[in-house]
């Protein structure tokens, strides 16, 4: 999605009210525009939510929104990580190394990073070209990869030495902020140790609801969170992420906040609406999917017939990626509701509607 408003434009702060901020931080080539960080004054010094992507237009940004609320990052007490993707987790190294500054994350995603630090980084590529070519990713798409693999080549992949955390963030509980009352909300779907982070306070503007949502990406006003497979090559599992992310809105929907502050594109009310409108668009999307396998498809067959925000010819390479990842966990959905079945035959893997 296109931001619609001229980043320049854009205060790099926002005061919410009630010790709450708001951090416009830039991701690189990426139509998002930006990561919202989020500011939380606590009686032991700033907390940030989320610190964006390692870049130093990034780290630039960051440290000018942090001065504009008065703060600097030598002076950050903690950071709470909703989930480990780079522009959300991809500061915080540079943030504990400026000030000392615990960093908290769910343990399954905190699992996600270490086991990605200590994997050899070849090992992402051979996960990926695997993974696309049992998706049925005809052989062009995947030589990039095997040339990046052959050169010894990362292919620019993000994150491959993301900061280890410090604490886990333990779901249900309340937080260790002094003056604070934020309590851990688990959310997987986007990632399997994503959680939203429940501020139960008073809304400052007197809104009617239970007190603020710092969401993540799990709750967004205007898009919808990618939904693929959770892509750890150490790992597994077959896993449902579709299932739990439509688990995951529900229990946010029961939360009923005030306001939502996303991670990306702007604060909202109205979470229960805008959680029927993506549980709706999701079982939408599963029906178009089982019409579609009237006939026996691979994964990036069904990619290339499902709507995306652009045809599919238009989508770059590693968006299509992420479009197969996608397809793929709702395929896995409709198997796991017994709707459809892989077909016989050997790789790639077809599915057909049952």
């Amino acid at each position: 999605m296109t931001p619609t408003t001229d980043e320049a434009s854009v205060p790099l702060a926002h005061d919410h009210g009630g010790g709450v901020h708001s951090l416009r931080v830039p991701i690189p080539d990426n139509p998002l525009g930006h990561t919202l960080v989020h500011l939380l004054d606590t009686d032991r010094g700033p907390v940030l939510v989320d610190t964006g992507w390692d870049d130093p237009t990034a780290w630039e940004a960051l440290t000018a929104g942090l001065a504009a609320c008065g703060t600097s990052p030598a002076e950050i007490h903690g950071v709470v990580v909703t989930h480990h993707h780079p522009d959300h987790h991809g500061l915080s190294g540079r943030v504990r190394e400026a000030s000392g500054a615990w960093i908290a994350m769910h343990a399954a995603d905190a699992g996600v990073v270490r086991r990605t630090r200590d994997a050899e980084p070849g090992l992402w590529l051979d996960y990926l070209a695997g993974k696309l070519q049992r998706a049925g990713a005809p052989e062009a798409h995947i030589a990039p990869l095997c040339a990046a693999r052959a050169a010894g080549s990362t292919g620019g992949l993000p994150g491959l030495r993301p900061a280890l955390p410090d604490r886990d963030i333990v779901p249900g509980e309340l937080l260790d902020l002094a003056g604070r009352l934020l309590r851990a909300v688990w959310t997987p779907g986007h990632t399997p140790g994503h959680v939203c982070l429940h501020l139960e306070e008073t809304h400052p503007a007197g809104r009617p609801g239970n007190g603020r949502l710092f969401s993540g990406d799990h709750l967004l006003p205007g898009i919808t969170p990618h939904i693929g497979l959770y892509e750890d090559p150490d790992d597994a599992t077959v896993t449902d992420p579709l299932g739990d992310y439509l688990d995951s809105l529900e229990r946010v929907g029961r939360l009923a906040p005030a306001e939502v502050l996303p991670a990306h594109q702007h604060a909202f009310t109205g979470a229960a609406g805008r959680v029927r409108e993506l549980l709706a668009h999701h079982e939408q999307r599963l029906t178009g999917l089982l019409a579609l396998l009237a006939e026996p498809l691979t994964p990036w067959q069904v990619a290339e017939r499902m709507e995306w925000n652009r045809p599919w010819e238009q989508i770059p390479y590693g968006s299509r990626n992420i479009a197969v990842s996608e397809a793929e966990s709702h395929l896995r959905r409709l198997v796991k509701l017994g709707r459809a079945e892989p077909a016989a035959g050997g790789e790639p893997t077809r599915y057909v509607a049952v």
